[in-house]
């Protein structure tokens, strides 16, 4: 501002921004947001297309949904415009197409749709938690002048409740045309995720396969596995023990069919999947390893080549309480029974009165 006394005393005040409306900074803003609005149309409208477009709509896009399931209702109620009839979704023309379908129904789900009704620039976003099936089913079945962009969000509407804030968002932009807009359009998107506090991870789609099958296809796994065993909170849990019943809860509201889909598509999962049982397998041996080695440490049983006791060559004939002892350690740890007839006479039993004579059982796999 500057002040100047021209003639006859009159103070004149010039003002740099005094022809600037004083809402000025707010206008500006409000053109800001609307040019990064986007209207966004959801294809699946079940709990996780809910899950996203609720977030979408407060952050101030347009959103547009249609599903087989009548959704109106729930639509309504967070702001979102419902259409029964997927022609009447593709004749709005939204800008994003998110699939939000099952794995297992994607394939049938995008063909389905009249894309030929869509703008031929229209942006599609995959959210499935497999990765390289996707990728490989929209650039066979689109148009080569749509846009692909495919994600995985890793959270969901139990582990998302409440805020995003540092979970992953894994993404990568598989096809994008050479207009300046066209790659703006994907960045508003990506700007929403990372607004809401998304940790944003660029990843090709096949290395996020590889390293899903590592975490997310073993946790699934774990977690049924768990749930198959019926597992219940105690008086005296332990932090550990807590967790594991959280992975419990968390796995078993998710389908059997996402978990068959992170199987069934990913080509890393078969693997995974072997990797378990031999961990598995390689800990139960080192368990009756041990204990094997025990019990023999406390029955002084013979290595292998030795004579046992009571058998020719022995020194020391076991008593009967010994031999009871022996049954029932030997039957803890899987070794097969052994029957004694000494001193019976019994039917099948040749020896003399008073000689023990043991017979080994011997499991189906040990026999020849």
């Amino acid at each position: 501002m500057r002040r100047g006394r021209p003639a006859g005393g009159a103070v004149r005040v010039l003002a740099l921004d005094a022809a600037q409306p004083f809402d000025f900074e707010h206008r500006a803003r409000q053109k800001l947001a609307k040019e990064q609005q986007l209207t966004v149309g959801i294809v699946g409208f079940g709990t996780f297309g809910q899950f996203i477009a609720k977030r979408m709509v407060l952050a101030g896009h347009r959103v547009l949904a249609t599903s087989r399931s009548p959704y109106q209702m729930q639509a309504r109620s967070i702001g979102v415009d419902f259409y029964q009839d997927v022609d009447d979704f593709c004749e709005e023309h939204p800008e994003v197409v998110i699939l939000c379908s099952s794995i297992l129904s994607t394939a049938a789900v995008l063909r389905s749709l009249p894309v030929q009704r869509l703008k031929r620039n229209t942006l599609f976003v995959d959210v499935l938690s497999v990765k390289a099936f996707p990728k490989q089913l929209l650039l066979r079945e689109l148009p080569p002048e749509m846009d692909i962009l495919c994600t995985h969000p890793m959270f969901g509407p139990d582990s998302g409740k409440g805020s995003w804030r540092g979970l992953n968002f894994m993404y990568e932009v598989v096809r994008v045309g050479g207009d300046a807009g066209r790659m703006a359009r994907i960045e508003n998107l990506l700007r929403f995720f990372r607004s809401e506090g998304c940790r944003m991870v660029e990843m090709t789609c096949e290395e996020h396969d590889r390293q899903a099958a590592s975490t997310q296809f073993v946790t699934h796994t774990v977690g049924r596995m768990l749930g198959e065993m019926e597992l219940s909170s105690t008086d005296i849990n332990t932090r550990g023990f807590e967790a594991l019943l959280n992975l419990v809860e968390n796995t078993s509201h998710d389908s059997f069919d996402l978990y068959y889909g992170l199987f069934l598509y990913n080509a890393n999962a078969t693997e995974e999947l072997q990797r378990l049982e031999m961990a598995f397998d390689r800990v139960k041996k080192q368990l009756l390893g041990r204990m094997h080695d025990i019990v023999r440490q406390q029955l002084q049983l013979p290595e292998a080549g030795e004579p046992h006791p009571g058998s020719p060559g022995s020194q020391s004939p076991p008593s009967p309480q010994q031999q009871q002892q022996q049954q029932r350690l030997l039957s803890a740890v899987g070794q097969p029974p052994v029957l004694d007839f000494g001193g019976r006479g019994g039917a099948g039993s040749s020896s003399s009165a008073g000689e023990a004579v043991q017979v080994e059982v011997l499991a189906p796999e040990q026999q020849r």
